[in-house]
């Protein structure tokens, strides 16, 4: 729940604040002159960057709807494939228990498998005849049934051999639940007979931490919101101004390209980063992320790979004369960079080939780089081939942006 409030407080907080720092007066409100210092050219030009991004600051604020996909959307995928990657480090058996036998070993066995947490028991099954009828539907993996002479004295000790049921199309997750029952049975063997083994092993565990999956998601996440950002806004936004007429309007004046592209630039890095930041809150508070690296280069990185994925929507809006033109070219060039660049699963489960190709794609160094300074602590004279491949993509993307943009 305290998550929940600390979502709620952030949002709050930003809306107030833009809301007190962006709304413009009212005429009743006394407003104190003051006299005009006269700009130089370059003063008046950054101050014209500097009222777009005011002006597109507004317009994300007032836009319910804006705020829900950039902020919360994110938090959506974040604790879907959180929850997967947290719950998916341990195989669980979904089964049902069938406990035929009064002895104590039968009594001993059922309460380890209980208490197993690999093993989840239906409870409502309470004979063979419901369990082959769950495992027809795939309602259970399997039965486990202890028949009525297990754990009975045979040769002055107790013995007997319990049975796995399961269908044929779950013969993996069978066979799976057979070899779990029978390192459960070694326990009980090794009460009744202590035997000395000649050969065996010792486990030894290592001092240095390993990347846990959801390391790997939660950036991979982070990429998801950066696409976000900076293709899908400037993709749908810039039809919608065309159609409207407002960039030919804007055309007849002194405002340039470069200077409507930098206010976007600054207007989408800030608000990316807002959508970070609060991605990074949920991780830490309900995943418990441990973030080792310097969170002031982690910004700076971020902010540079939002930067460089906005070219990719600007180019796609900025040619685009109208809606149909944008979403295909926009799918074309969102999904190869959606499932290859390691979003929604890593990218060294990949053939090595595969590996290859994608290391050179424009979203692959930004994750890669945001999971070696989040994860493992490195810094960004670390992190040179990634910044060297995401500068080589930045110059190529916005000299094609510049190249077809269009005002209508």
């Amino acid at each position: 729940m305290k998550i929940f409030w600390a979502i709620a407080v952030i949002l709050v907080a930003y809306r107030l604040f833009y809301r007190i720092r962006l709304k413009p007066r009212r005429a009743s409100q006394p407003t104190k002159t003051r006299p005009l210092k006269p700009m130089s050219p370059w003063q008046r030009k950054l101050y014209t960057v500097w009222v777009f991004f005011i002006v597109n600051m507004r317009r994300l604020f007032r836009d319910r709807l804006a705020l829900f996909f950039t902020f919360l959307f994110p938090l959506i995928f974040l604790f879907v494939f959180g929850s997967i990657s947290k719950g998916g480090g341990q195989t669980n058996f979904h089964v049902a228990l069938i406990n035929n036998s009064s002895s104590q070993a039968a009594k001993q066995l059922t309460s380890d498998i209980k208490n197993d947490k690999i093993f989840k028991i239906d409870k409502t099954v309470t004979n063979l005849s419901q369990a082959k009828d769950k495992m027809s539907k795939s309602q259970i993996d399997g039965t486990i049934v202890l028949p009525a002479d297990f754990g009975s004295a045979k040769n002055g000790r107790p013995a007997g051999k319990l049975t796995v049921y399961y269908s044929p199309n779950n013969d993996q997750a069978g066979q799976a639940l057979t070899s779990v029952l029978q390192g459960q049975l070694k326990g009980l063997n090794a009460q009744s007979e202590k035997i000395q083994l000649p050969f065996s092993v010792v486990g030894q565990q290592t001092k240095q931490k390993s990347l846990s999956s959801f390391d790997y998601t939660f950036t991979g996440l982070l990429g998801f919101s950066i696409l976000g950002a900076g293709i899908f806004g400037p993709m749908n936004v810039f039809p919608e101004l065309k159609k409207m007429g407002i960039l030919r309007r804007l055309r007849t004046t002194p405002l340039r390209v470069w200077q409507y592209f930098l206010s976007t630039m600054l207007g989408n890095a800030v608000t990316g980063l807002m959508s970070i930041a609060v991605m990074f809150i949920v991780a830490i508070l309900v995943f418990n992320l441990s973030v080792v690296g310097n969170y002031l280069e982690l910004a700076v990185f971020l902010a540079f790979g939002i930067i460089m994925i906005l070219g990719i929507g600007l180019a796609i809006g900025g040619w685009a004369r109208n809606e149909r033109q944008a979403a295909p070219l926009g799918n074309i060039v969102v999904f190869p960079l959606m499932f290859l660049s390691g979003v929604f699963f890593p990218r060294f489960l990949m053939p090595e080939w595969l590996q290859g190709i994608t290391n050179y794609f424009p979203l692959s160094p930004v994750i890669d780089g945001a999971r070696l300074i989040t994860t493992e602590g490195k810094s960004l004279l670390d992190l040179g081939s990634q910044l060297l491949i995401m500068a080589v993509w930045t110059v190529v993307i916005y000299i094609l942006a510049f190249r077809v943009f269009r005002w209508e």
